[in-house]
């Protein structure tokens, strides 16, 4: 089970870089999420039809949609649900420091070090602009 989970996560990831979207206002879900979602969603399609495949780059996915027309309708749409919502966070990720420019520099002024101008965007409760505060939260980070 773990194993599968493992699997289920490198596919995700893998498929989150590779299929990034404009961040929007939906919620996203974090790996820790996805992995449970998709165990529980997919977990018999991914035994039946992926079981001896490796469980790593994306091979787990790539078994899913090569065995579309019988997966199961929910691990189907489970699987398209989750992997928007990654690819969601991982752009907005990617996209925090540009959409936050201008707060980073009011409020974060002289801080050192990406992870710590992370701590102080996300610790401040003066950001008041919208997209940042926006990335923020698609990003997991709030």
């Amino acid at each position: 089970m773990m194993r599968d989970r493992v699997g289920i996560f490198a596919g995700v990831a893998l498929a989150a870089f590779l299929s990034m979207t404009a961040v929007s206002k939906a919620d996203t879900i974090s790996y820790a999420d996805a992995v449970t979602t998709l165990a529980k969603a997919c977990g018999a399609d991914i035994k039946k039809f992926c079981n001896g495949e490796n469980l790593g780059n994306g091979r787990i996915q790539a078994c899913l949609e090569k065995n579309a027309s019988k997966v199961s309708p929910t691990c189907t749409s489970t699987l398209a649900s989750v992997m928007s919502s990654i690819a969601q966070r991982q752009e907005a990720q990617a996209s925090v420091f540009k959409v936050c420019q201008h707060d980073i520099s009011q409020y974060c002024n002289g801080v050192k070090g990406d992870g710590n101008i992370l701590s102080c965007l996300v610790e401040t409760k003066r950001v008041d602009n919208r997209e940042c505060n926006q990335a923020i939260t698609d990003a997991g980070w709030r």
